[in-house]
Order: structure tokens, then C-alpha cells, then sequence
């Protein structure tokens, strides 16, 4: 899960309508689901961190904009009006989300083996509140070709994207070719993929850490060497920010 910093909003009082915040909130985090990271074209809602609605609804939350990230229809879906312990779980905008989870060739995604035990169940807490564990599902189009819907068979997908790429980039590296990888992550999405396939290669990383907007502005990466930081600088002081 990519670490971003949506910094100070940009109004100085709450949105009157939350869906008000979606352009500035692109342009700052770019166009991804803040929890799953595939890039979304459309349908890309403006996710209450806490919940506006239901039983656990935050009503004076609703137009804050320290309580917007951005969400794909799944996650959106999957996370609904579920009550929201800040304490409990791992945020992308306030925590190092980069190191707790392990995205595998298959698009399964398991806890970093790195994790004391209350890190391994703030971030199984995390899972389970998005459902970013969910198993794929084969979806076939009309000519029996399958189709990558879900988003563990999209994370496959983009995990043989990335691999491939390093293989060229073993073959030939030049600053060309690393343009091309980077614009080609871009349009990928999975940010966390990229990185984890480049591992051995730090310039590759930097490039992904600065390309990916609000990811460099979240003081979780060292932009000279391209390393994890951790805790989480969690620069906009967010409440239980840092945990990790």
C-alpha cells in the first residue's frame, strides 16, 4: 500500500460536498485507489476514512478533508460503513503502509514477515477492512478469454508487467528505457509491485518514489538511496500517525 501525503487542504473550512474534494484530491494522489493502488479511470470515489454514514457514522467528518483518501469501487464496497479504530489498523496517509505487506507473483498479498506481533494484526485489521485478501475469481469474455476484474488476478497481471520489465532492464539499462519503466508504472498503477520487482536497483526505486504523486511528500523513503523509512514521518500530524 503506497504511503502519500495529502498535505493541508486546500480551503479553509470543510466541503460543504465531499465529491467537491475528488479533483484536487487526483491531483494531488494521483488517479489510484488509495488502498489497493490500481489506477482507476472513472467510478474513483472520495473515500471517508471514517465513516459518514451507518452506525459508526462520523457526521462532523463528513467534508474533512483530513478524513479523504481515494477508493476504487471494491474497496469502497468492501469497507462500507464498518467502524473505523484509527489505533487498530494501517493507513496510508499517516502510517509507512509500504512495509506491511508482501505482494507475491500469484496476486496474493500476506503480512511482512518484518512485523513484531501488534504490527501483524494492525495489518491484518487493515486487510480485513478492505478485503484486500479476497480471492480472485475467473471471469471469461465471450471468445473464453480471461478477464482480470478482481483485484488479486489485476495485481498478477501487473506483477508479470513489472518482471518483465526488469528483465529488460538487465538486458539494456539507459536512461531511456528507465523513462519508459517508470511511465510504464504509471499506467500500471501497483506502485508497491514496482517497487518490490526493482528492489536491487535504488535508482529505479527513486524514480518510482518521486513519479508516483504524494508518495516522496510522505517522508516514508530516503530520495538519495531509495530505502524505507520507518516510522512514518507522518509530516500532517494525523492522529494515531506513525504507528509504523
Amino acid at each position: 500500500m503506497r504511503p502519500v501525503r495529502r498535505d493541508v487542504s486546500p480551503i479553509a473550512t470543510d466541503f460543504a460536498h465531499y465529491e467537491d474534494a475528488k479533483p484536487e484530491l487526483i491531483s494531488r494522489l494521483g488517479g489510484y485507489c488509495s488502498y489497493c493502488e490500481r489506477p482507476i479511470k472513472t467510478n474513483l470515489a472520495v473515500e471517508h476514512i471514517e465513516p459518514k454514514n451507518g452506525p459508526f457514522a462520523q457526521p462532523d467528518l463528513q467534508g474533512r478533508w483530513s478524513n479523504f483518501l481515494l477508493a476504487c469501487v471494491n474497496c469502497n464496497s468492501h469497507k462500507g460503513s464498518k467502524q473505523v479504530l484509527l489505533q487498530d489498523i494501517l493507513l496510508p496517509d499517516r502510517d509507512n503502509t509500504f512495509l506491511a505487506f508482501v505482494y507475491e507473483a500469484d496476486g496474493k498479498i500476506k503480512i511482512s514477515d518484518s512485523f513484531m506481533a501488534a504490527q501483524a494484526v494492525w495489518a491484518q485489521n487493515t486487510l480485513g477492512l478492505l478485503g484486500l485478501d479476497k480471492e480472485w475469481s475467473e471471469t471469461l469474455d465471450q471468445n473464453g478469454q480471461q478477464v482480470a476484474i478482481d483485484r488479486e488476478s489485476q495485481r498478477m497481471e501487473a506483477m508479470a508487467t513489472a518482471d518483465h520489465a526488469l528483465q529488460e532492464f538487465m538486458k539494456q539499462a539507459n536512461n531511456i528505457l528507465e523513462e519508459i519503466i517508470v511511465n510504464l508504472a504509471l499506467a500500471t498503477g501497483f506502485f508497491s509491485i514496482w517497487m518490490s520487482v526493482f528492489d536491487l536497483y535504488p535508482t529505479m526505486k527513486i524514480r518510482f518514489i518521486q513519479a508516483f504523486k504524494a508518495t516522496e511528500l510522505s517522508g516514508c523513503f530516503n530520495t538519495t538511496t531509495g530505502q524505507v523509512l520507518t516510522p512514518a514521518a507522518n509530516p500532517d500530524a494525523l492522529p494515531f500517525g506513525g504507528k509504523v
